[in-house]
Parts: C-alpha cells; sequence; structure tokens
C-alpha cells in the first residue's frame, strides 16, 4: 500500500493559494485518473485506486500530521511508501524536487507530519513558489498571480508525471529521474 498526500488548507479562501498546491496536485491526478469523487476519511478527503491512497488533509496545513498518521497507522503504511507534495518557497515558481527525507525546512504542514510520524525519512515532492517578495504569510496564503497561473497546467503536468514515477519506481531512483527532468522553472 503506498500513500499520496498534498498538502493545503479546506475552504474556498485558500482554493487557489500558493499554500494549496499539495491539494491542486491530488485534485489534477484525480481528474486525469476518474477517481471521481473522494470519501470523508482520516479527517481528509481520500480515494483508494488499487493499493494507492491518496489524501488532502482537511485539518489545515499546520495539523497535517493527524490526518497522515491515521492513514498510515490504519493501513500499516511503511514511511518509504509515502509521499507529501507541498509547496516550497526556497524553489524558484513550478520547480520541482523529490527528496527521500530530510528536515521540514520552516513547513509548517511538514513540521506536523514529521512530529506525528517520529521520523525524518518521508518522502516528499517539494513544489516551488518563489520566495516571498515581502511578508510571507501573505506571499504563501495569497492567490496566484496571472502570469503564475498561466503556468499552473505544466507545473500540475509535471507534477503529475513525478508522482506516476514514483509510484512506478523506488524512490532513488525517482528521484534521479524526476530532478533530472523537472528541474528546470517553468518558462
Amino acid at each position: 500500500m503506498k500513500l499520496i498526500a498534498g498538502l493545503g488548507n479546506p475552504g474556498e479562501q485558500y482554493a487557489f493559494t500558493r499554500h494549496n498546491m499539495g491539494w491542486l496536485c491530488v485534485d489534477f491526478f484525480a481528474v486525469n485518473h476518474d477517481f471521481g469523487r473522494p470519501q470523508e476519511k482520516f479527517h481528509a478527503e481520500f480515494w483508494k485506486s488499487g493499493d494507492v491512497i491518496f489524501l488532502k488533509p482537511l485539518t489545515f496545513m499546520n495539523s497535517s500530521g493527524l490526518a497522515i498518521s491515521e492513514a498510515v497507522n490504519f493501513y500499516k503504511i511503511d514511511l518509504n511508501d509515502i509521499l507529501i507534495i507541498y509547496d516550497d518557497m526556497a524553489l524558484p515558481f513550478g520547480k520541482l524536487r523529490m527528496r527521500a527525507q530530510g528536515s521540514a525546512g520552516g513547513h509548517n504542514g511538514l513540521i506536523s507530519i514529521i512530529g506525528a510520524l517520529g521520523d525524518l525519512h518521508v518522502p516528499r515532492l517539494r513544489i516551488g513558489i518563489g520566495k516571498a517578495p515581502s511578508s510571507m504569510i501573505n506571499y504563501v496564503l495569497g492567490h496566484f498571480d496571472d502570469n503564475e497561473r498561466e503556468k499552473l497546467p505544466k507545473i500540475l503536468e509535471h507534477a503529475e508525471h513525478a508522482i506516476d514515477t514514483w509510484l512506478k519506481n523506488d524512490i532513488q531512483h525517482a528521484m534521479t529521474i524526476v530532478n533530472a527532468e523537472q528541474n528546470t522553472e517553468v518558462n
């Protein structure tokens, strides 16, 4: 069993914000693979396709660990079989980076997940949103500007490819492929 979780915040006011990049990636994948409507389970929107679970935690970003840990514990999922997708200000807008483990890098959603699972060895797909020009909170919770909205479909296609690559390979091989192929800023 594998688990793919896209991080974000519930509520219409957050729907197309930079901080909901993980949710957008899971939604894009679910629509393109005809998953239908999600169930609500594990404090999340939940889809199950074969031996893969897709989650969008409904707990707000800073408590994402609750939903992830409930699903992991229920299905007895190995940490190597988890992929967390989230926004990252340390990467240029549109750049993807897959990692097998590491610190949370100040991302509160990942801090919550690492705390709930008690381990830094959680694979993740970081989606670049670029640096905040001023207030970090206003930037990450802000809506995409026109230029970013124009680039968003291509970014979501790249993320979908990265998810497919991870599903078909171990994390090390997936990292090699994704980080080589997707290692450029979306123009």
